[in-house]
């Protein structure tokens, strides 16, 4: 790129370049853009085959129990800080007036 091209673009970023970080991105951004092409060169071949569509279905498994009831209630309210009854007590946030 040249050296009025990432001035201009320093400029519209806010930025301030000093001469060796000018020479440095000249040189980088070349390299940046030169490979952005080359992705998007690859992209725009593999999008331009057709997508193959088959038959579409989810694959769902049966609902089932693993564990029993109250297994583990106990041992996740020993770790609450405030519990009532078999619940987590927590501080009231909405008013429902």
């Amino acid at each position: 790129m040249k050296r009025e091209d990432i001035t201009h673009l320093a400029s519209l970023s806010r930025i301030k370049l000093t001469d060796q970080e000018l020479d440095t991105f000249g040189t980088e951004l070349s390299q940046i853009v030169a490979y952005v092409s080359t992705v998007s060169d690859i992209a725009a071949d593999e999008a331009d085959t057709a997508p193959v569509v088959g038959a579409r279905y989810n694959v769902l498994r049966p609902d089932e129990i693993t564990n029993d009831p109250d297994q583990f209630t106990q041992a996740i309210l020993r770790e609450m800080p405030k519990t009532q009854g078999r619940s987590m007590a927590v501080k009231k946030i909405l008013k429902t007036e």
